[in-house]
């Protein structure tokens, strides 16, 4: 058996990679969520930063749906 150490390596760093980026995605709803906290505290007008938080969120859902559809494909 001989395993191929580069396609190894390869697919480590596109799963890390993605896997970063799924993550700061995921903090950038997060915070958001928490800007939409702060700004109505002080009676301001918080859509953009939901509506930013929750494309942050659906964003995460697709690439973990698209993920799933990989692996069962």
């Amino acid at each position: 058996m001989k395993i191929d150490w580069a396609a190894l390596g390869s697919v480590l760093g596109v799963s890390v990679v993605f896997t970063v980026g799924l993550v700061a995605l995921f903090t950038l709803g997060i915070n958001g969520l928490s800007r939409r906290e702060r700004t109505t505290a002080q009676g301001g007008s918080a859509a953009l930063a939901v509506t930013g938080a929750y494309a942050c969120f659906a964003a995460c859902a697709a690439a973990v749906a698209y993920g799933i559809y990989l692996i069962v494909a």
